[in-house]
């Protein structure tokens, strides 16, 4: 179901009905009052109302900032290449990789970034190249942020990235030089002025992982049909209902110059998509292409940066449509360098500018195989020996005996403040709805997350995104932490924010709108608005009466508008349901909102907003919106609203 103002559907409807209970709908602000129901906004939607370590405190300082790339392609050929599920090999080098570093400096503390062309850089590969850092700059392990930009044409880095394992060779030749890039931006440093900008992409990134419809879900590597959610379904394919999250559209802009003359030193862009596509030999992506776009419109002497926004779940194509014909690779960077380039034209920028960085160790267990999934997996890995994996059967046997003998891991998580600025490091692939709970919380008027930072750590699903399945949630090493990691990544980063910040987070809430009032004016039993970003509790607007979602939901979609639907294009801001910001729902995927309400009386209303994203032929009954009885009973005694079926 979907919608801001939200679905509820309660506890007292029964399980066997002997029809199916499981609808797929977005739903949007249960509503219940005693009287009789109105219906204020006509839609398609359903609205639903029941009637660390960390430096000293912060002072400001002259800025100093120094900057320098330095080309890390392999230099022997060929070399492992990752990126897929299976390991390849390539021979040549389609266009250069590059690690890049800024290193900023103000009073007493100096903090360095580099990012670096690479898919994937584990924990023990950033700790090196900071080691030889430390050594040669003395700079603290604690003030270094590396992060990977995710290409998926680069050389393999990291062991048992999925089926593909490191390059040694190319490993040894890449710490040197991210500490090189680093070193040499250090020794740079001339007096600076910072400043940024953020401002809406909407149109470049989109959910790559979309949920199927109950009658089209797919089978998963160890043989159960437990697929609702996967990435990647196609463009316009009848088999899915919609995406499973929200988008992060924000692309922020750093911008560093020199103090005397405001001649250009870097320009760092932060977004939130996952890679264009990989090429046949090693290649920056678009990534690299974003980079050189940036340099050149900046001028001379600038160095162009990019980093890897929460894109765990997000890509650029828009599966809502049809393919667009004419896109390529260069056509999207340019597109995203031109609103980059327009919002650095309007930075303002600052010599005496705070900086303060924090970080913090977390220990989190990793999903741990089952006796049957050993039992599983032992045969597999017998007939494989020692030989690369060659299907997918064999990628997650592998993985299910490493994930047994290493059940635990530490993560390093970071938080940095320049001014008014906070960034935001996490060693994962973090979803997009994951980046929005750590905005909208943060305690600094402007927030930018970094994805696959100082480790990689794998995909970080919301705990209600695993009862979903799909591959972001298949146990490995690239997916393999507990199912509790990411709210317990999110408070830790808060944290070091409020650190960095020295002053408390920003609550997540409701915010205010005209429909709000009017639902609130009529002393409702209960209002469920349903735009929640986190679960399984979701917030209820009068304050009386609890609700949980069961498994089989997704969080923090478009909801209501005032000219109609939104599945993955955006949302319009002006609407009756929001004041400024984006009316948003949950989809309804096979769970429901159960509440108790035994003193509601036999007269009452509901009123709710919906958007059915179902067929009619799919099942003999396509859902329920809103039951009333006693859980379990047989006979299902009570009042039930559906929509009928084939």
């Amino acid at each position: 179901m979907h919608g801001q103002d939200a679905h509820a559907t309660f506890p007292n409807r029964p399980r066997n009905h002997g029809l199916p209970t499981r609808p797929s709908f977005r739903n949007n602000a249960p509503v219940m009052t005693t009287a009789p129901s109105h219906l204020l906004f006509p839609s398609l939607f359903l609205a639903l109302a029941l009637v660390a370590t960390a430096t000293s405190p912060v002072s400001a300082a002259s800025l100093e900032a120094g900057a320098a790339a330095i080309d890390v392609s392999p230099k022997k050929l060929p070399a492992i290449k990752n990126g897929g599920f299976l390991q390849a090999i390539a021979d040549r080098v389609d266009d250069p990789l590059f690690a890049r570093a800024l290193v900023l400096k103000s009073g007493d503390t100096t903090v360095a970034l580099c990012l670096v062309d690479s898919c994937m850089l584990p924990t023990d590969v950033c700790e090196a190249a900071k080691a030889l850092v430390t050594k040669e700059t003395g700079l603290p392990a604690n003030r270094i942020l590396i992060a990977s930009t995710h290409t998926h044409s680069a050389p393999g880095a990291m062991a048992m990235c999925l089926g593909t394992r490191k390059d040694e060779a190319y490993t040894a030749q890449l710490i040197p030089q991210i500490a090189e890039a680093i070193g040499k931006a250090h020794a740079a440093l001339v007096p600076a002025k910072a400043g940024w900008a953020q401002v809406d992409a909407h149109a470049f990134t989109n959910c790559r992982r979309w949920i199927r419809r109950p009658d089209k879900m797919i089978t998963d590597p160890f043989g159960g049909l437990t697929v609702r959610a996967n990435m990647h379904p196609g463009y316009e394919s009848p088999d899915v209902v919609g995406p499973s999250g929200p988008t992060d559209p924000q692309l922020s802009v750093l911008s560093v110059v020199r103090a005397d003359n405001d001649a250009p030193l870097a320009v760092m862009a932060n977004f939130s998509m996952h890679y264009f596509g990989a090429a046949g030999g090693f290649s920056a992506d678009y990534f690299g292409e974003l980079a050189r776009f940036l340099e050149e419109s900046a001028g001379a002497g600038a160095v162009g940066l990019v980093s890897q926004g929460t894109s765990g779940d997000l890509h650029w194509m828009d599966y809502s449509r049809a393919k667009d014909p004419d896109i390529t690779r260069t056509k999207y960077a340019k597109g995203l360098a031109e609103i980059a380039t327009k919002a650095r034209a309007s930075i303002v920028h600052h010599a005496d500018l705070p900086l303060v960085m924090a970080e913090a160790k977390v220990e989190l267990g990793r999903r741990l195989p089952s006796p049957e999934r050993l039992a599983w997996a032992a045969p597999i890995n017998a007939a494989r020996a020692d030989a690369v994996p060659k299907s997918k059967e064999e990628v997650y046997a592998e993985q299910a005996e490493w994930i047994h003998a290493n059940p635990k891991t530490a993560l390093t998580l970071q938080a940095l403040r320049l001014g008014d600025l906070g960034i935001t490091a996490l060693p994962n692939e973090v979803y997009g709805i994951t980046g929005l709970k750590l905005k909208f919380q943060s305690p600094l008027p402007a927030t930018f997350n970094i994805e696959l930072a100082n480790g990689a750590e794998g995909y970080i699903p919301p705990p209600e995104q695993h009862p979903l399945g799909g591959y972001t949630t298949w146990p490995a090493r690239t997916a393999g932490l507990e199912e509790t990691a990411e709210p317990k990544i999110v408070e830790t980063v808060l944290t070091l924010l409020e650190t960095v910040a020295e002053k408390p987070r920003r609550p997540l809430a409701d915010g205010d709108s005209p429909y709000r009032q009017a639902i609130l004016t009529d002393q409702p039993k209960a209002y469920w608005p349903l735009n929640d970003l986190t679960g399984p509790t979701p917030r209820e607007a009068t304050g009386k009466t609890t609700a949980t979602w069961e498994d089989g939901v997704a969080l923090g979609l478009p909801g209501v508008q005032r000219a109609g639907g939104a599945i993955s294009a955006e949302p319009e801001k002006d609407n009756p349901f929001t004041t400024g910001d984006i009316n948003r729902a949950a989809h309804v995927a096979g769970g429901r909102l159960r509440t108790a309400m035994p003193d509601l009386g036999r007269t009452y209303s509901v009123e709710l907003w919906f958007w059915n994203g179902l067929p009619d032929e799919a099942r003999p009954i396509t859902g329920y919106l809103f039951s009333r009885g006693i859980d379990g009973d047989k006979s299902a005694l009570g009042e039930h609203l559906g929509i009928g079926g084939n």
